[in-house]
């Protein structure tokens, strides 16, 4: 609840009801304890917006899927925006149900979120459909008609009236989808000190490391300087500055929280050589078996080659 406020926190969501993002708000509230009113958007932007302005106190966006990595949008929204930061973070596991309307016809045509499609594009193949992507899998299911095979979580067979055809049909059984809880940046300090004082340890940051010069070298320095100061870099993401043509901006996550001193020493470095720093989130890492760290370790892409292979097997796969 918000000090004061006597009713439950909005929490704005890419809608509409059904989606996995609005699973993901419902897992955060109970296990936060927070009384919340689910407010359903049209897009990350929208979600962005809405705290921004303070119609909603909270937001959620999917952030990443260990199926198809990045969730672009999300990235490129929290990178541009001035007055929004991550401070939690949830992962589900994600599986997706096909649904029909009980009076279909011909099934033609198969709809879900980009992402949806692309994680259950075997049975997509298998049956010969035609992929057509939503605005989110949810709105997929809510918008079906007679001839398409709807791909969504299974809350949404009861929520919109459809025929369960088959269950779990994504192509890569135990994937995950990490959401970012966003709030106000001027409101983000007080919420994550009352997260150090409940005891919370594992942290991570997101910051968008924007170089002073571009060309050779420049990544070699800066994942030189978490290298230095020992600071684990569990990810970067390079994304283009949308105002300058040939210029990009770094968007490093790291395990650690951005008040550690390892972490103040390493943003210090960087600022003294000229770069531009923003830190876009920090949270309490979810840190249970089976997350989207470290996940099917032993998954690598087809034809990758390893220290033990064959001469052959080394030259075919290097192009040596």
């Amino acid at each position: 609840m918000s000090p004061g406020a006597g009713r439950p926190d909005v929490v704005a969501f890419l809608g509409p009801q059904g989606t996995f993002t609005h699973q993901a708000v419902l897992t955060w509230a109970r296990r936060e304890q927070h009384a919340v009113r689910a407010e359903p958007l049209a897009s990350v932007g929208a979600v962005h917006d809405a705290v921004a302005r303070g119609e909603a106190t909270w937001g959620v966006v999917a952030i990443e899927s260990s199926v198809e990595g990045y969730v672009v949008p999300s990235v490129d929204a929290l990178v541009g925006s001035a007055d929004v930061v991550a401070v939690d973070e949830v992962v589900l596991d994600v599986s997706f149900d096909a649904f029909v309307l009980p009076d279909h016809g011909e099934l033609v045509e198969a709809t879900a979120h980009p992402h949806g499609l692309a994680q259950c594009s075997r049975f997509v193949a298998e049956r010969g459909l035609a992929p057509v992507a939503a605005a989110s899998n949810a709105a997929a299911c809510r918008d079906i008609t007679r001839s398409q095979v709807a791909l969504g979580p299974s809350l949404c067979g009861e929520l919109y009236g459809l025929a369960t055809i088959a269950t779990a049909v994504d192509d890569y059984p135990g994937a995950r989808t990490r959401f970012l809880v966003l709030r106000r940046r001027d409101d983000a300090r007080a919420v994550l000190g009352a997260r150090r004082d409940r005891g919370a340890e594992a942290w991570r940051t997101i910051v968008a490391i924007t170089p002073v010069v571009t060309g050779p070298g420049v990544l070699a320095r800066v994942t030189a300087a978490f290298g230095e100061r020992r600071v684990n870099m569990s990810s970067l993401v390079t994304r283009p500055l949308k105002a300058q043509e040939g210029q990009y901006v770094f968007v490093v996550t790291l395990d650690a929280a951005p008040w550690a001193p390892d972490v103040r020493s390493l943003f210090a470095d960087l600022l003294a050589a000229g770069d531009s720093l923003k830190v876009l989130g920090a949270y309490p890492a979810e840190t249970d078996e089976g997350g989207l760290d470290g996940v099917l370790p032993d998954h690598v892409p087809t034809g990758s080659v390893r220290r033990a292979d064959a001469a052959d097997v080394v030259e075919r796969g290097l192009l040596w």
